[in-house]
C-alpha cells in the first residue's frame, strides 16, 4: 500500500519509467506479432494447385536468399511423370519460369514473369477473354496490363524485345507462351503442380506423392495448405528477412533502453528521496524493506506500463505492418496474425525490466542510514562507491577494446564490435559521470565563474554540487548524441567506402545500366557494342550442402575491367570465402549446378580475394548463356573512347559514371538501410528524450524550496530562471562531450578496419546534421521540462518571495 501511495503521489517521479515501459511493451508486441505472423500467402499462380512438389532446398546463409536447384531435366521429367500416374492425379505439371517484361512496366532484380501455358492451370486465375495462346508468337497477358485479344505487342526477354500476338487476357498477374516456347526461353524445373480429379482427397495424393518423392534420387519437398506459401518470389523473402532484422533490432534496442532509462530514473529517484528512506529507518524499517518498497514500486510501474504497451502494441500492430509494407520493409500481401500469448509475455517481459532497472537503486536505498533523514544539504559527498567504479572502468575498457577490435575486424563484424563500442562506452561513461561532473564541470565552466554577477557562479557551483541531479540529466543526452550520430554516420561511411571501392576495382570510363528493367538484355549489351564487357548474372548451386552462389558470365574483356584473364570454357574464377568455405583451391574440379539443373565439373583457375570482383564465380560468358537463357547482365562497362551510340527506348538503358552506377548499383538496398537507420535513430532519440524531460521535470519539481530559498536571498524571478537554464544548457553540453567522445573512437575503429578490409583509402563522414539535431532537440526538450515548472513554482504562491522557507 505504501508503494502504491509513493507512485501516486510522486507520479511525476515515475512518469518517465512509466512512458519507457510502455513504449517498450509496445514495440515488442508488435515485433513479435509482426515476426510471427506468417508469409504473404500461396502465389496466385500455384494457388489453383492443391498440391505442389518443390525441388530440395540447399543451404542458405543470412541475407542471401535463391530458388531452390532445379532438378536435372531428365529426373523432373521423370518425376513428373511418375505423379501423373498416381491414381486421382488430373494432371501433373511441370512450372517454367523465364524473364519477360512489357517496356513501360517495372519490374525488380530477379523477376521472372513469363510462364508455359500448362502453368496456367495451377493459378487460380484463369481466361478472362480470348483464347489460350497455340501459335509461337501467341502470348496471354494479365487484362490489368490494357491491352486486348488480337493486338500486336513487344515483350522484352533475355535475349531481346520480340513481337507478339495476344490470344487472351487473364485475371491475374504474368505473360504466358505456348510450353515450346516457354522451353526455350526458361531455365529448369523447380516446381511440379498436381491438379486433381473432382472429390480426390488432397492428403491423399499428398501422402502418394510423397512416397514417390522419396523414391526419386532428386528428392523434393511435398506442399499443401498454407505451407504452399513457401514457393513465395524470393525477393519477397528476402524482404521479409529485412524486416525481421529490423523487428528484432528494434525489439532488442528497445529492451535496452528501457533498462537503462528505469535505472536512471529510480537511480535519481532514491538520490532525492534519501531523507525519506532514513525516516522510515528511523521509524524501524529494516534495509530489506526498504528495497522491497522500492522494487514494489518499481513493480507498479512495470505493470501499468507494461498493460498499456501490450494493448497498444496489439491495437497498432496492423497499422505499423501497413507502414513497413508501404516502405518495402514487408512484402506485399503481408499481414498480422493475431496470437493471444504475445502481449502476456510483453507485460511478464514489461516487470521484468521495470525490476531489472530498479534493482540497483533499490540496493542503494537500503543502505540508507536513519541519520539521513536529519539531512539538509544538498552535496553529494560520495556520488561514487567502490563498485561504481570497477564497473565504471570495466565496462569502459570493454568499449574500448570493442573499439580496437573494430579496427582488426572483417566486414562481417565489424559493425558488430562498432555497436558494442557504442554500448560499452555509453554505458561505462554513464556509470563514471558522477566521477567526471566536478573537474569536466568546473573546467567547462570556468569562463562562468570569472563573469560579473551571481547567476553564472550559481550555476556553476549547482552542477558541481548536486553531483546526482547532473548526471541524471547528462547521461540519457549521452545516449541520444552517441547513438543518433554514431549510427548515421556508420551508415554513410561505410556506404561511401563501399562505392569508393567498387568504383575503384572496375577500370572502366563508364557504365551502360539498365532503366526500369532487371537488367541489360543480350540486345541491348550487342546494339552498344559492349558484350565482351558485360556482367551476365545468373545463380549455381554446388559446394557442401549444394549452396546458392552468385554467379557472373563474362567475355574477353574481363581482363581489362578487373585486372585477372577471363576463365575459358570448362574453367572458373572462384571468391577467397566461397573457396575456404566449400575446400575448392586453384587446379583442382568444382561441381556445379546450372540453372537448367544439369551439373558441370569445372577447373578452378584462380581464387580471387572477396573485395575484387562483386560475385562468388567468375564463368565464360557462353556457358551461363547456355544453361541460363533467361540470365540479364547487370551492368556493361564501357573501356573505349568512343561514345555509346543512342539505344532504342525499347532497350531501356543509359549510360552514366562509373562511381554512379556503383552507387546507385544498390540503390534499394541503401534505401531499405536508411529506413532501419531512421527508425532506430526515432526509437534511441524518443526514449532518451523521455529520460531527459522526466529528469529535469522530476529534479525541477523538487527544487522548489530552493527556488523559494533563492528569491528570499533576492534573486528576481528572471535571475532564478536564468539559473535553471544555464544548469539545463551546461547539462546538454557535458552529455554532447562526452557523446563525441564515444563516437569518435567507434567510428575510428571502424574506418582502420575499412581501410583493410577494403583496401581504398576511407574518411570517417560525420553526420553534422544529426549531430545538430540530436544536441538541439535534447537542449530544446530540457530547456521546456526545467524552465517551464520552475517559471510555476515562481510565480506560485510558494516562490513569492514574502513566503516563509
Amino acid at each position: 500500500m505504501i508503494s502504491l501511495a509513493t507512485v501516486r503521489e510522486r507520479w511525476s517521479a515515475f512518469l518517465g519509467s512509466f512512458v519507457a515501459v510502455a513504449l517498450g511493451a509496445t514495440v515488442v508486441t508488435m515485433s513479435a506479432l509482426m515476426l510471427l505472423s506468417g508469409g504473404t500467402g500461396v502465389p496466385e499462380r500455384l494457388a489453383g494447385a492443391p498440391v505442389l512438389v518443390r525441388a530440395p532446398t540447399g543451404e542458405q546463409t543470412g541475407g542471401q536468399f535463391a530458388e531452390p536447384r532445379p532438378w536435372e531435366p531428365g529426373h523432373a521429367e521423370q518425376l513428373r511423370r511418375q505423379l501423373a500416374d498416381l491414381p486421382g492425379v488430373r494432371a501433373a505439371v511441370a512450372d517454367r519460369s523465364f524473364y519477360a517484361q512489357l517496356p513501360g512496366i517495372e519490374q525488380k532484380k530477379g523477376e521472372r514473369q513469363g510462364h508455359g501455358w500448362s502453368s496456367a492451370a495451377l493459378a487460380s486465375y484463369g481466361l478472362h477473354d480470348g483464347r489460350p495462346p497455340t501459335r509461337r508468337d501467341d502470348i496471354a497477358l494479365a487484362r490489368s496490363y490494357g491491352h486486348q485479344p488480337g493486338e500486336r505487342v513487344t515483350v522484352l526477354t533475355a535475349d531481346g524485345p520480340h513481337r507478339f500476338t495476344v490470344s487472351g487476357t487473364l485475371d491475374g498477374p504474368g505473360y504466358y507462351v505456348t510450353d515450346a516456347r516457354a522451353e526455350a526461353l526458361a531455365g529448369g524445373v523447380r516446381v511440379i503442380g498436381l491438379a486433381l480429379e473432382s472429390g480426390t482427397p488432397v492428403a491423399q495424393i499428398a501422402a502418394a506423392a510423397e512416397r514417390v518423392v522419396i523414391r526419386a534420387d532428386g528428392g523434393g519437398e511435398v506442399l499443401t495448405g498454407e505451407s504452399r506459401d513457401a514457393l513465395a518470389p524470393q525477393q519477397d523473402e528476402m524482404t521479409r528477412w529485412i524486416g525481421g532484422q529490423v523487428l528484432t533490432a528494434m525489439a532488442a534496442l528497445s529492451a535496452f533502453v528501457t533498462v537503462f532509462i528505469v535505472s536512471s530514473t529510480f537511480a535519481f529517484t532514491v538520490a532525492q528521496r534519501r531523507r525519506e528512506f532514513g525516516l522510515l529507518r528511523t521509524i524501524g524499517a529494516t534495509p530489506k524493506q526498504v528495497r522491497r518498497t522500492v522494487c514494489a514500486e518499481a513493480m507498479t510501474v512495470g505493470v501499468l506500463g507494461a498493460a498499456l504497451g501490450a494493448i497498444a502494441g496489439s491495437a497498432l500492430a496492423p497499422s505499423v505492418a501497413g507502414v513497413l509494407v508501404d516502405a518495402g520493409l514487408q512484402p506485399e500481401g503481408f499481414a498480422v496474425r493475431s496470437r493471444w500469448w504475445v502481449p502476456c509475455a510483453a507485460l511478464v517481459l514489461g516487470v521484468a525490466v521495470a525490476l531489472a532497472g530498479a534493482w540497483s537503486a533499490s540496493r542503494r536505498a537500503a543502505k540508507v542510514a536513519p541519520m539521513e533523514s536529519m539531512r539538509e544539504a544538498a552535496v553529494d559527498e560520495q556520488p561514487m562507491t567502490r563498485r561504481r567504479w570497477v564497473a565504471g572502468l570495466v565496462v569502459t575498457a570493454l568499449g574500448l577494446a570493442c573499439a580496437v577490435g573494430t579496427a582488426l575486424a572483417d566486414s562481417d563484424t565489424m559493425v558488430l564490435l562498432g555497436l558494442g563500442t557504442a554500448t560499452g562506452l555509453t554505458a561505462g561513461l554513464t556509470l563514471l559521470i558522477p566521477a567526471l561532473v566536478r573537474p569536466v564541470v568546473g573546467a567547462l565552466t570556468r569562463p562562468l565563474a570569472r563573469r560579473p554577477g551571481a547567476t553564472a557562479l550559481l550555476v556553476r557551483e549547482n552542477m558541481r554540487t548536486a553531483v546526482r541531479r547532473t548526471s541524471a540529466t547528462v547521461a540519457p543526452v549521452l545516449a541520444t548524441v552517441t547513438f543518433a550520430v554514431l549510427i548515421t554516420s556508420t551508415v554513410q561511411t561505410t556506404e561511401t567506402a563501399d562505392t569508393d571501392r567498387q568504383a575503384a576495382a572496375v577500370q572502366a570510363r563508364t557504365a551502360l545500366a539498365p532503366t526500369g528493367t532487371p537488367g541489360l538484355s543480350d540486345a541491348a549489351t550487342e546494339e552498344a557494342g559492349l558484350t565482351r564487357n558485360a556482367m551476365l548474372s545468373t545463380t549455381v548451386y554446388g559446394g557442401r550442402g549444394q549452396s546458392a552462389l552468385t554467379a557472373v558470365g563474362v567475355g574477353e574483356g574481363f581482363a581489362q575491367l578487373y585486372g585477372h584473364p577471363a576463365p575459358r570454357a570448362g574453367s572458373v574464377l572462384v571468391a577467397e570465402s566461397v573457396a575456404a568455405a566449400h575446400g575448392w583451391r586453384s587446379g583442382r574440379s568444382a561441381v556445379v549446378t546450372f540453372e537448367d539443373g544439369r551439373k558441370e565439373r569445372l577447373r578452378v583457375v584462380a581464387v580471387l580475394g572477396d573485395e575484387e570482383v562483386p560475385y562468388q564465380l567468375v564463368l565464360p560468358r557462353a556457358v551461363v548463356r547456355e544453361h541460363d537463357p533467361s540470365a540479364l547482365a547487370d551492368v556493361a562497362y564501357r573501356t573505349g573512347e568512343d561514345a555509346l551510340p543512342q539505344l532504342g527506348s525499347v532497350l531501356r538503358a543509359h549510360e552514366v559514371s562509373v562511381g554512379s552506377y556503383a552507387s546507385s548499383a544498390e540503390a534499394e538496398e541503401d534505401r531499405l538501410v536508411w529506413i532501419f537507420t531512421l527508425m532506430l535513430v526515432a526509437m534511441t532519440a524518443g526514449y532518451t528524450a523521455i529520460a531527459v524531460a522526466s529528469t529535469l521535470l522530476t529534479a525541477t519539481a523538487d527544487r522548489a524550496r530552493d527556488l523559494r530559498i533563492l528569491r528570499l536571498s533576492g534573486a528576481t524571478c528572471g535571475q532564478a530562471l536564468r539559473a535553471v537554464a544555464g544548469e539545463t544548457v551546461c547539462a546538454v553540453a557535458l552529455g554532447a562531450v562526452l557523446g563525441m567522445a564515444v563516437v569518435i573512437p567507434a567510428l575510428t575503429g571502424m574506418v582502420h578496419g575499412l581501410r583493410e578490409s577494403l583496401g581504398v583509402p576511407v574518411e570517417a563522414v560525420i553526420a553534422w546534421p544529426w549531430v545538430i539535431g540530436a544536441v538541439g532537440g535534447c537542449l530544446v526538450l530540457g530547456l521546456a521540462a526545467s524552465v517551464v515548472p520552475a517559471y510555476r513554482l515562481l510565480r506560485g504562491p510558494t516562490g513569492r518571495p514574502d513566503a516563509r522557507a
